[in-house]
């Protein structure tokens, strides 16, 4: 069982990811809406995982990305993006993400993505 933080603006999406990875019997430790929040809640909290979107206010998943890094640079990131944002997926991956998923989130896929992190 993994510890994971999610890392969303829209509630909605947050909530989403959470229903995901519950069902796979994964424990959801935190929640955030912004990357400052991620960063400072990766601190506290230590997850295994962060699943963390890109386009987000305050300070956007790249720069929370980057942040996270220079503190942890084990840290296992799974990038979030809308269609159509390759670059940033491209930067994300370039700065430590160990993956990346795209909205609207498919099940499987996700999961694909957390299991791969954790073997």
């Amino acid at each position: 069982m993994a510890k994971i933080l999610i890392v969303d603006d829209a509630k909605f999406m947050r909530m989403t990811l959470s229903n995901i990875v519950k069902k796979a019997n994964h424990e959801i430790v935190g929640e955030a809406e912004n990357g400052k929040e991620a960063v400072e809640l990766y601190r506290v909290l230590k997850p295994d995982i962060v699943i963390m979107d890109i386009t987000m206010p305050v300070m956007n998943g790249l720069e929370a990305l980057r942040a996270i890094k220079r503190e942890d640079a084990n840290a296992k990131i799974i990038m979030c993006s809308a269609m159509g944002q390759q670059r940033m997926v491209v930067e994300a991956i370039e700065a430590g993400a160990a993956d990346f998923i795209v909205k609207p989130f498919e099940e499987s896929r996700v999961m694909e993505a957390v299991n791969r992190l954790l073997s």
